[in-house]
């Protein structure tokens, strides 16, 4: 094959000729400071709201023990021989509640219909109609009249717990 010559000005063109010079890549830092005082302000935020939810978390580590003792209780209130006694465990339960979130001197005294009174102040809602039965009048009674009482009536009673238990205001 025979080399072909070209002409000098298409060899000085190719001579001068570089290759593609690729654009530096993009840097994701911020370039003025307010987009960093930004992205501090978002991260002392987060950080905040992180540090908050642990702390309520925490805080409300005795709501979640009482609601597990509670669990254990409602089968045991179902049933027509331990009903007497699982009624005053619920009792035990919330009492060992509001001494977990308020004052001992405030709450520890409370019995009858200061201490259904007190449930149903701290309560989110109205404590329902058996919690403050049993906070007035169930826990005196003896155990064949508790054990004589309907099994939807105990039912509403581990309900109102519960839910006394997961909403009251500290």
């Amino acid at each position: 094959m025979e080399q072909t010559e070209s002409d000098p000005t298409t060899e000085a063109a190719l001579r001068s000729l570089h290759d593609i010079a690729v654009p530096e890549p993009i840097s994701w830092l911020p370039h003025t400071w307010g987009w960093a005082v930004l992205v501090g302000a978002l991260l002392i935020v987060l950080a905040l709201a992180s540090l908050r939810g642990i702390l309520r978390y925490r805080a409300n580590a005795y709501r979640r023990e009482a609601l597990y003792l509670l669990e254990g209780i409602e089968p045991r209130i179902r049933n027509y021989d331990t009903r007497a006694e699982a009624i005053r465990e619920v009792a035990r339960i919330l009492k060992r509640t509001a001494l977990a979130a308020w004052n001992r001197g405030q709450v520890a005294a409370l019995s009858g219909k200061d201490w259904a009174s007190f449930l149903d102040q701290k309560g989110e809602a109205r404590g329902g109609r058996v919690l403050g039965e049993l906070t007035d009048d169930f826990e005196y009674r003896n155990d064949e009249w508790m054990k004589r009482l309907p099994g939807n009536l105990a039912n509403e009673l581990t309900r109102d717990a519960r839910r006394w238990i997961e909403r009251h205001h500290v």
